[in-house]
């Protein structure tokens, strides 16, 4: 099976850039369909983007579009997800993970990520 590991996270002030990665290992990456999410202090687990196995398409939570993109380097065994425009209420813990047994082309429903990285804090100060 595949295991993930985020990096990348930090502190950033309101409308600043992040860029977050997640290496994987064990399991060549273009295997999976892979996906962010993010969990806020006291809010639940929420989607924030998803790629297909190939990274020919994307989905992005209305919240992020046109501020984040998700992307893959399947040779480096490793998913993005580029931030700007950094808002006090993307605070939160960031997540990738990935499905497996789907196509090349398919998006996944949510509840089938069943590998999970251990996340990495993104703080946005206002």
């Amino acid at each position: 099976q595949v295991q993930l590991v985020e990096s990348g996270g930090g502190l950033v002030q309101a409308g600043g850039s992040l860029r977050l990665s997640c290496a994987a290992s064990g399991r060549t990456l273009s295997r999976y369909a892979m996906c962010w999410f993010r969990r806020a202090p006291g809010n639940d687990r929420e989607f924030v983007a998803s790629i297909t196995r190939s990274g020919g398409s994307t989905y992005y939570a209305e919240f992020v579009k046109g501020r984040f993109t998700i992307s893959r380097d399947n040779a480096k065994m490793t998913l993005y997800l580029q931030m700007n425009s950094l808002k006090p209420e993307d605070t939160a813990v960031y997540y990738c993970a990935a499905a497996a047994n789907y196509g090349m082309g398919s998006l996944p429903p949510l509840s089938d990520y069943g590998y999970w990285g251990q996340g990495t804090q993104v703080t946005v100060s206002s």
